[in-house]
This record gives C-alpha cells, structure tokens and sequence, in this order.
C-alpha cells in the first residue's frame, strides 16, 4: 500500500503491524516505527474523523484520549495524540490526584496554540465538597482559565443531580470556568441515563458501554433516550474486560476472525462502538504510542462489522459473562445490605486483571471508605451471588480483593 508523502498517517497495513509488535514493545520497552514522532516540519495526518456531541453542537473527535496515565512523563504521546487528530482530552482531579492535570497544563503551556485545539474534559466527585474551589485548582494546574466540558464523576444514582448541583452548574457556566455539563458513570448506567434525558441542563454523560451493554433491551432504550433529548454520549470501558478472566474457545475464534479481516479483535471491539452513529466518542486510556496509533488507526478506517461479526462478539459475550461485572451495583448494593458497593471493588479488580495496572488498582481500592476495606471479607455474600445476573463468584473475587489490592 502506497503513502502520500505528505502524510504522517498509518496506513491499514501498517497498524496491524504496529499490533504485532505490540507485544514486543511491551516486553522491552522499546517503541515501534510506526509510532515514531513526526520529522519536523511534516504535515498532520489526517484527522481523526468527528462526530457532534449531542444538543452541544460541538464537532469532538470520536478517539478521546483518557488521560488517567503519567501525562508529565509522556509529553510526546500527548503531542502524537494532538498531531493524529485525537483532539478531545479527558483527566480529572483524582487521576494522580492532579497529576494528570498537571501534566496537561504542562502540555499547554509549551505548546502555544494547543489548548484552542483541544476540547478539554475533566471531572469531581461531589462527595469531595468544595467543588468551586476544587475545580479553581484544576483549572490552575491545567493552566486554561476553563474547560469545555466537566462532569461529576463516576456517580452511581441519577439522585446525586440535586437541584443544588443544577445551581452550581449554572453559575460555573455564568462565571465561564466551562462551557457544558454532564456527568460519569460506570454504575447503574442505563438507569443514569434515563434520568439524564429528562433533566433539561445535562449536556453530555460518559457512560460504560461495550459490546457486551450495548445490545440489551434496557441500555438501547436508555441511549434512545438521551439521543432524544439531545444528551451527549461517550463511551468508555469498551474492551468489555472484567475481574475474572474465563476460558473460552470463542475468544480465539473471535481474535481469529478479525486478524484475517485486517484488523484485531481489540480494534473491533472499538469499531462496534462506533457502528452507532449516537456514540459521539470513545475515551480510551491510551499509556503508549503502540496502543495509540493501533487506536488512531481503528478510528481511521472506514471498514464496516458484518452481522456475522457481532453475532461472534455475542457469542463470546455469552460464553464469557461470567467474568465480567456489567455494574449493576444497585442489585448486589441491596444484597449485601450496603456494606460493601462490590461493583467499585470489581472495578479495581478489572484494573489490575484486565488492564494490568496494579498500582492502578490499588490507588482506586485505597479510595473506598476504610471501614469497607475492613469488612471486605466479613460479609455474607450468599444472597449477592444469587442476585447477580452475571453469575459472578462474589465471595471469591472479595477475597482476592483483599489480598491482592489492600
């Protein structure tokens, strides 16, 4: 396959290179071709196509790099992601506790110019209080006087709304500190959605979904919903990866098939996503230049999944639910009489097991309240595992909890 010479873009053959060196790169520490930085003085590459953000009118790109990662010491996959078109960026306050957005402002201020490129994200948990002064040091640290768009983050009912969050959305908004909205959730998403498309001054949700969410009746009826009302929607967890890993003949079949179309199953796990026009973007924590251009390139290629290939992605889906917490915390939350939210403890599990991110990890399990953490393994968990959709092994996964994580 011939390149313009004018254009520091991957081509289809190489990105599927680029993920077989993936692994070497991994194992050594050393870095691809393809994922070198750009000569000076070479042209961008074609820009990662866009999509408009809900009722915002905003054009994002439909790659939005998660900057939960060392973003101080990865100045050039920041200006890769700039130079491929991957111009939305999301951090928040507990990413490093700041360090990501510190490592952002860093960006900015070396480059002139950057920040009027980038729709900038980032995010708070309500339960931090102060959040007009929170947010006044995040700003500082990602030195812009705003961002585009902020969330709540990680909310887990579509009560933590509350009319006084509503009042101070609007004076943020007056006081142009930012431009739109919203929240995150990877708990309890469909029902956060539903309540999001009838609040009137939500712009935009990030949201858990995947290949595994996005064809359940109560998650399409959920993402119609927004899409009526003009709410924003970006996806994030869309590798689908959970807690337990389980063994099955259909992850090679899957990994198989897709290698032969051109592309890897992780690539087609992305694409899925996007086959809905509604899904503005995917934020996807992206820590090297090899995972990034794999990424850019899935993004760039027009390539469409067949029937058959999501019929093989339901299939695994199926064969392999019970590794994977779907974040129904509100089921398991009331088994256990809420002493543990087992779902947040799935997700650190997820970290360590399927993104092997063991700091990670621990980071996210030392944030839960530490009289969950003592209790961790002293709960009954009987009723939880027969509530549980997924069929997970509750009291197992609790324990390994405690002895990897704490």
């Amino acid at each position: 396959m011939k390149r313009n010479p004018n254009n520091t873009g991957l081509t289809r053959r190489e990105f599927v290179k680029g993920m077989g060196l993936a692994g070497l790169a991994a194992g050594t520490g050393a870095i691809p071709a393809l994922a070198a930085e750009p000569k000076a003085g070479a042209a961008k590459a074609a820009a990662v196509p866009k999509r408009k953000l809900g009722k915002t009118g905003v054009d994002v790109s439909i790659l939005n790099l998660g900057c939960m990662i060392d973003t101080i010491n990865n100045q050039l996959l920041l200006k890769q992601a700039r130079n491929w078109g991957v111009t939305f960026w999301d951090t928040a306050e507990a990413y490093g506790n700041g360090l990501s957005e510190e490592g952002l402002g860093r960006f900015f201020s070396r480059n002139p110019g950057a920040r009027q490129e980038i729709f900038l994200v980032t995010k708070l948990q309500a339960k931090g209080g102060d959040l007009t002064g929170r947010l006044d040091k995040g700003l500082k640290r990602l030195q812009t006087d705003h961002v585009d768009l902020f969330y709540i983050h990680a909310i887990c009912g579509i009560d933590e709304m509350t009319p006084a969050i509503k009042e101070w959305a609007a004076a943020m908004k007056k006081a142009g500190k930012f431009k739109f909205f919203g929240f995150s959730t990877h708990t309890n998403m469909e029902d956060c959605l539903l309540g999001a498309a009838k609040l009137d001054w939500i712009d935009a949700v990030m949201m858990t979904y995947n290949f595994r969410l996005m064809h359940t009746p109560k998650m399409q009826e959920a993402v119609n919903a927004c899409v009526k009302a003009g709410v924003g929607l970006v996806a994030m967890k869309t590798q689908g990866g959970g807690p337990v890993k389980c063994d099955s003949e259909a992850e090679l079949k899957m990994a198989g098939r897709f290698v032969e179309k051109g592309f890897t199953d992780k690539q087609a796990r992305l694409k899925a996503v996007w086959e809905n026009p509604h899904i503005a973007s995917i934020c996807s924590q992206m820590p090297n230049l090899t995972i990034l251009g794999a990424n850019v390139a899935a993004a760039r290629d027009m390539t469409k999944l067949s029937r058959a290939d999501f019929d093989s992605m339901r299939e695994y889906a199926l064969e392999t639910a019970c590794g994977y917490c779907a974040g129904c915390g509100r089921i398991c939350l009331a088994a256990v009489d809420g002493q543990v939210p087992v779902n947040e403890v799935m997700r650190c599990l997820m970290y360590h097991r399927d993104y092997h991110e063991p700091d990670l990890a621990r980071a996210a399990f030392a944030d839960l309240p530490e009289d969950v953490r003592q209790r961790l393994t002293a709960v009954d968990y009987a009723r939880a595992e027969q509530a549980c959709p997924q069929g997970l092994p509750i009291a197992r996964l609790m324990r390994q909890a405690e002895e990897m994580l704490a």
